[in-house]
């Protein structure tokens, strides 16, 4: 009678899309860029793709399965399979529920973003003027305007994890916009959720060949992509490569929360899940490959704009102490000018040398960072920014989601829970408490405890979750059933 009872999605393609929506997030446009940047460009996608092979397709090809069919949510369908088994999907819940307390911060903070993206100035583009209104703040001056917007207007960051202070009202109300559309996603289950994944699956890729276009037309953005497809081959034996290749493998995919076999439950017991594991796994590695190409084009345009700001600077410091004609000076002949000034008027070189910037090129920094610093600098910067942080928006509301779906799943199964509450009741209640919890991380240090659940609420957990899930379908039900 319940399977009876249980909805399904409209058609196959739904479920794709919604599975989609869920292992496409923001693991593809920052993660995976930046771990593609740390070990060696192109060096990295060989072992990356090794492991989508190796553990991507089948722990995805699993999680389907076992969804599909038992046709119940995460704790119910390792019931099946054995009582004992039961605690793997309580250990999926918890985990889920762990990730959606802080992963919906994120939200909050594009949301925050995107308001301030209609501005004319953007209040990221320069630094903010002082009391006196006679310079610009001196901490500003210090390091950036954009850094300056992250860490003291956005989250007001306290000194240490010790000072927590206050709630930061609006990061809070950003917040709690944030969890109020995910409510309204999830509002009449698979019905809106199916209509929602169509949206948050397909537009994030419109604006990424937005910024593609745009990016590839940048000054200094080949630069960018020459350093991503120049593959380091030293990485190859670095196990760091390889294990942060299977970690973006296993979480990029969404393994082990439980989401992807909340999803799989509501399929015909017909659909060919195998099919549909590789047609997601590839899809979401060529997303990885091509917000990866964006992004570096990005960097490239970056740091070419920085550092060719820096040698004008240079160069400006030297004409005027050393009152050389104009034009004598360029980008080109300045290290045998330098060389020169040194040699002939050591003294005078000798105190300006702590003002001369060594021009290297920066790495990538914090995305929020990163990408806004580029958006101040290209033409009609609001639309830019409106269409990058709206997109954000979309893949963490996405992924949202199938986290709030591993949580839901499971309750509305209990025939205790869904007969006493309507599912609008008990989803309402699941995002109320995830939303007052959250509100810890809207503190002034609310960064640090995001930090803390970043790295520690769904790692080690994860692992061990699928290794019992694949010995417990290989030996306890059995690999031949």
């Amino acid at each position: 009678a319940m399977e009876k009872s249980r909805p399904l999605w409209d058609n196959p393609l739904q479920f794709v899309f919604a599975c989609i929506s869920y292992a496409v997030g923001l693991g593809n446009v920052w993660r995976f860029p930046y771990l593609c940047q740390m070990y060696g460009g192109g060096g990295f996608l060989i072992p990356y793709f090794i492991m989508l092979i190796a553990e991507g397709m089948p722990l995805l090809y699993l999680e389907l399965a076992v969804g599909q069919r038992m046709r119940q949510g995460s704790i119910g369908a390792w019931k099946i399979i054995s009582p004992y088994l039961c605690g793997v999907g309580v250990a999926s819940v918890v985990v889920s529920f762990f990730l959606s307390m802080y992963y919906n911060v994120i939200n909050a903070w594009a949301f925050w973003y995107l308001f301030h993206s209609f501005q004319d100035p953007l209040p990221w583009a320069t630094c903010p003027l002082n009391s006196n209104h006679t310079g610009y703040e001196e901490e500003c001056e210090k390091t950036s305007s954009t850094q300056y917007f992250w860490y003291r207007q956005t989250l007001n960051i306290s000194p240490s994890l010790e000072v927590s202070g206050s709630v930061q009202w609006e990061q809070a109300l950003c917040l709690m916009l944030a969890w109020l559309v995910v409510y309204l996603c999830i509002l009449r289950g698979t019905e809106s959720t199916g209509k929602v994944v169509y949206v948050t699956a397909s537009l994030p890729y419109c604006v990424l060949i937005i910024y593609l276009i745009r990016g590839l037309t940048l000054h200094g953005a080949v630069n960018g992509l020459v350093y991503m497809f120049t593959p380091k081959l030293e990485q190859l034996s670095n196990p760091k490569t390889w294990i942060s290749a299977a970690t973006q493998i296993f979480f990029s995919l969404g393994l082990g929360f439980g989401s992807l076999i909340a999803f799989a439950s509501y399929n015909d017991p017909s659909n060919n899940c195998e099919r549909h594991a590789i047609i997601v796994s590839l899809i979401n590695s060529a997303t990885s490959i091509f917000a990866s190409i964006v992004t570096f084009s990005i960097y490239g345009f970056k740091a070419t704009f920085n550092y060719e700001s820096c040698i004008n600077k240079v160069i400006l410091l030297l004409m005027n102490a050393f009152d050389l004609e104009e034009g004598s000076l360029t980008a080109d002949n300045l290290n045998e000018m330098k060389d020169y000034l040194m040699a002939t008027h050591p003294q005078e070189y000798a105190q300006l040398l702590p003002q001369l910037k060594n021009c290297a090129v920066q790495g990538t920094g914090l995305a929020f960072i990163v990408y806004s610093e580029a958006i101040k600098n290209m033409e009609v910067p609001q639309l830019y920014s409106v269409l990058y942080f709206f997109m954000l928006l979309m893949l963490g509301i996405g992924s949202m989601l199938g986290n709030t779906a591993a949580i839901l799943t499971p309750l509305t199964d209990s025939r205790v829970i869904a007969a006493r509450f309507p599912k609008e009741v008990i989803s309402g209640v699941v995002c109320f408490i995830n939303c007052v919890i959250g509100l810890i991380f809207t503190m002034e240090a609310g960064n640090y405890w995001f930090d803390i659940f970043n790295d520690y609420a769904a790692t080690l957990s994860l692992l061990l979750i699928v290794l019992v899930e694949t010995i417990a379908v290989c030996y306890i039900y059995g690999l031949r059933r």
